[in-house]
Order: structure tokens, then C-alpha cells, then sequence
């Protein structure tokens, strides 16, 4: 059984809106290892797998990276700068 705890439907909305406009986030999160990440980030895409939500992003290195929304910490539109609750 998986630990997700499902986040807030207004910030999945956020994250959905970022998608559409293209924005760039500020993303800080904790990786499966429990490291803490941050990270300017392109969101892509919304998925759900086995119950799970996950953010897919494209890192600033270029790589694909799929994070679960309960391990977002926090993230602001990276040309704003305002910091929204993860």
C-alpha cells in the first residue's frame, strides 16, 4: 500500500495552469532518496500511476523527471518569484 497523500485540487489546478502557459517554475522537492531538490524547472504533463500523482517536468539540464506531488515543498513561477505551498 502507498504512503501518497493527495495534495489540494487548487494547486494541482496551479500546476495545470503552468502547464498550459508554458511558465517556468522555481520547483523544490524531495527526491525518492529524501534529498531535498530545487530546481528551475519546464512543466509538461500531470499523471497518475497506481493511485499516485505525479508532476513531469523537464529539469534545467534537459532531462525528464516525474516527482510525486506529496514530495513537492514548494514552487513559484520562476519569472514572478511568488512562492506557492507544496
Amino acid at each position: 500500500m502507498s504512503d501518497y497523500r493527495p495534495i489540494d485540487c487548487s494547486v494541482y489546478d496551479q500546476y495545470e495552469l503552468a502547464i498550459m502557459r508554458r511558465r517556468r517554475l522555481m520547483l523544490g522537492w524531495r527526491d525518492e532518496a529524501g534529498l531535498a531538490r530545487l530546481d528551475r524547472v519546464s512543466p509538461v504533463d500531470l499523471r497518475t500511476r497506481d493511485g499516485e500523482e505525479f508532476l513531469v517536468f523537464v529539469n534545467s539540464a534537459g532531462e525528464e523527471l516525474a516527482v510525486r506531488l506529496d514530495r513537492i515543498l514548494e514552487f513559484r513561477d520562476a519569472q514572478v518569484g511568488a512562492r506557492e505551498p507544496g
